[in-house]
């Protein structure tokens, strides 16, 4: 017998017993009253009086019986209800208090995670007020507790929006919408939730995305491809130009000489762009090796400044490099380290009007050695600091590419420090000059 059965058989048995007590006082009862009338029509009463007597006793007798069935009944019922509540009622609350307790922990679980999401959630009703907010919804959008519907939060941003075109309108499921918050952008999406039951409309949810970061990178990637081909464009446009000139007419050994020698400098210039756009290559995707050795830091700063000295003649300046300490041997790898200091040093000397003067200090702090490079050149602007590690991004850009310039050197020589543990630092002022500190970490 499966135990979903009991309750309906043991409510039959019942059924059937009470039935069974119920007859049993009627039969009797009937045989009683048969007997009573039968005596009356062979005349065994004598009077009046006999009858009653006789009647009394079945009513006493109907009385007890039915007192013991009407007990028995209610003792039957007692016990029916008593294993009923234990096997039917009972576990059915049981099942429903395990019921609002797994809806009460659902509930609280959504709750932990909206808490803790990253996107922002607010769930508004049919009317436009607010269900359900994050805080990451909050934070994203700047919502001021004041703000209650969907009109309170949006209509501040101008959208072209309407709630109940989100709602009501059949083909339309869901909408982007792309918002300006202060310095950031975020990404809402918009969409209308339906009763399972009715399939009628609820309100509206909508999830906030911040893509601040995503349409950085897209615009970086946008002005990157824009400046390789403006960049490659100019001196392939000058070798055309020239070499074209030369094919074009009959000159002298010096006019050709001094056509071939802008060829020679643009191709040379492009050259050195392609070479720096491989190595950010290669850096950005891991590829180029990071040989790691000790090596005298003041050696490779003095050994740089000698790598120099044509450019340094030319422009008359005068070049002072000192080791300010007992310097601990630098643990990188000394090539990348000695293209970031030329790539430092020879912008103060292309920067620094003739015969200005140049400082490079060699020193110790803490667990990193130093080098420090300070001019009196043009300087940079404050409004620029903040940008020159960019890729080709350059203060003045017509100046710099006149001397050569790819507007990646500062771009690589950050990528080169970081991928050794260092750092570089840059401070500036406009026509004082420009102090410029790296530091490497030592073994």
């Amino acid at each position: 017998m499966k135990k979903s059965n009991r309750p309906l058989i043991i409510i039959i048995l019942v059924f059937l017993l009470e039935l069974f007590v119920v007859g049993t006082l009627g039969v009797t009862f009937l045989n009683r009253v048969n007997i009573i009338e039968q005596k009356i029509e062979v005349g065994d009463f004598r009077d009046v009086h006999q009858v009653q007597d006789e009647c009394k006793d079945v009513k006493d007798v109907v009385k007890k019986e039915l007192g013991i069935g009407m007990i028995a009944c209610a003792l039957t019922t007692l016990l029916v209800a008593i294993y009923l509540s234990h096997m039917v009622i009972y576990p059915l609350k049981k099942m429903i208090e395990s019921k609002e307790k797994k809806e009460k922990a659902e509930e609280t679980e959504i709750k932990t995670r909206l808490l803790h999401m990253t996107e922002g959630i607010i769930a508004f009703d049919i009317n436009g007020k607010i269900d359900l907010i994050n805080p990451a919804a909050k934070m994203l959008l700047k919502i001021s507790p004041e703000d209650y519907t969907f009109e309170d939060i949006f209509n501040k941003f101008k959208l072209d929006i309407n709630m109940e075109k989100l709602i009501y309108l059949q083909e339309l499921t869901s909408m982007e919408q792309i918002i300006e918050v202060e310095d950031n952008t975020v990404k809402v999406l918009f969409a209308p939730f339906r009763n399972e039951e009715n399939n009628k409309p609820e309100g509206i949810i909508a999830v906030i995305q911040d893509i601040t970061e995503s349409v950085k990178l897209d615009t970086m990637r946008k002005e990157f491809v824009a400046d390789v081909s403006h960049e490659l464009k100019t001196p392939i446009t000058s070798i055309m130009g020239y070499t074209d000139t030369l094919l074009e007419g009959d000159y002298d050994k010096e006019t050709q000489k001094e056509f071939l020698q802008v060829v020679s400098s643009e191709a040379r210039r492009m050259a050195k762009l392609v070479t720096d756009l491989l190595d950010l290559s290669r850096i950005d995707n891991n590829k180029k090796n990071t040989k790691k050795v000790s090596f005298d830091l003041g050696a490779l700063a003095k050994e740089c400044q000698k790598k120099l000295a044509i450019e340094i003649k030319k422009k008359k300046h005068h070049v002072e490099c000192l080791v300010t300490a007992d310097v601990p041997p630098v643990y990188a790898d000394k090539d990348d380290i000695q293209r970031v200091i030329l790539n430092i040093l020879s912008n103060s000397i292309k920067y620094t009007p003739d015969g200005g003067n140049i400082k490079i200090y060699v020193g110790f702090v803490f667990n990193d050695a130093y080098i420090k490079v300070i001019d009196n050149g043009i300087g940079i602007p404050e409004s620029d600091l903040n940008r020159i590690f960019e890729r080709f991004y350059r203060v003045d850009k017509s100046r710099a590419r006149e001397m050569g310039g790819t507007g990646l050197g500062l771009s690589i020589a950050k990528e080169i420090l970081d991928k050794n543990g260092g750092s570089i630092d840059i401070k500036s002022e406009v026509n004082k000059g420009t102090e410029v500190v790296i530091k490497i970490p030592t073994k």
